[in-house]
């Protein structure tokens, strides 16, 4: 009987090539192999860097000293809590403990520099002068936003305390809002909207077509009767009107109607006057038709 080799090929992640040889080619048995060729496909290994710190949500603090930048990358929002003393534990504050040149390109301040200009290379010291000392680095986006929020804030707040002349009624929002845009107002950076009222108040009266006027409030001051008589005309003086004017038993009371400006001189006039025997109570703040 003729002897038949087969060659058997199999695919797959190894190669395999087999060759057997067999008396009775229908008889194939299920493995003999006589030669087996293994192939392996090539790996490739991709190296990635280790030593890269990807950090986000990143606030850079940024102080120049000595003729040098150093910065620290905060957690946004920290770096006003730490400053207001709300957050007192300054990991919580820092995304890394270490001081940087530029924190966008991860290049640390070498120890030299950092001795150079704070005398020392404490991480800790440093990094708490600069917390303390520096300017909160703030994107292009990050800055309309912030600015538009305050923008807001500032309408809302004239909004409260300002009215319409010929009705005491208060303005929208979104009609304050308009006539600041019309009067050219700018929100000033690194200013609380609060701080920023009065000013926004005396360009809207100026520079705008909008008639405003501050809310006036109604108050009633209570005084001694034995100081009736030398308060008595100074404290309405400060009125532009008077709703009620009574002498009782014991004191005088009167309920007027001021200018939010005038309640500082009243309550300094009480003080010093009456050594703390008069009362001053703010009993509305605008005024209203009808009211």
């Amino acid at each position: 009987m003729a002897t038949h080799c087969v060659m058997g090929v199999s695919r797959g992640p190894r190669l395999r090539v087999s060759k057997v040889c067999l008396n009775n080619p229908f008889e194939l048995p299920v493995s003999h192999p006589v030669a087996v060729l293994h192939l392996s496909y090539p790996t490739m290994v991709i190296q990635q860097p280790s030593n890269q710190i990807k950090l986000t949500n990143v606030s850079i603090v940024r102080l120049k000293k000595g003729g040098k930048r150093f910065e620290i990358a905060c957690y946004k929002n920290k770096v006003q809590e730490w400053r207001s003393g709300v957050e007192t534990n300054i990991d919580d504050v820092l995304q890394i403990a270490n001081v940087f040149v530029n924190v966008s390109k991860g290049e640390l301040a070498k120890s030299n520099e950092l001795q150079k200009a704070f005398k020392t290379t404490d991480t800790n010291t440093i990094v708490k002068e600069i917390l303390e000392k520096g300017e909160v680095q703030v994107g292009e986006k990050e800055r309309e936003h912030d600015l538009s929020s305050v923008r807001r804030e500032i309408a809302t707040l004239v909004a409260e305390k300002c009215v319409d002349p010929s009705t005491q009624r208060p303005y929208p929002v979104g009609v304050i809002d308009k006539a600041m845009t019309e009067a050219g107002f700018s929100v000033k950076q690194g200013k609380s909207a609060k701080a920023q009222v009065s000013e926004c108040i005396k360009l809207l009266q100026t520079h705008s077509q909008l008639p405003i006027q501050r809310a006036r409030m109604r108050v009633k001051v209570s005084v001694p009767k034995g100081d009736v008589e030398r308060l008595r005309t100074k404290v309405l003086e400060c009125a532009e009107s008077v709703e009620k004017d009574e002498q009782g038993g014991d004191e005088w009371e009167t309920v007027l109607l001021i200018d939010p400006g005038q309640f500082r001189i009243i309550n300094e006039l009480l003080q010093k006057e009456c050594k703390g025997r008069g009362r001053l109570e703010t009993l509305t703040f605008a005024a209203t038709a009808g009211s």
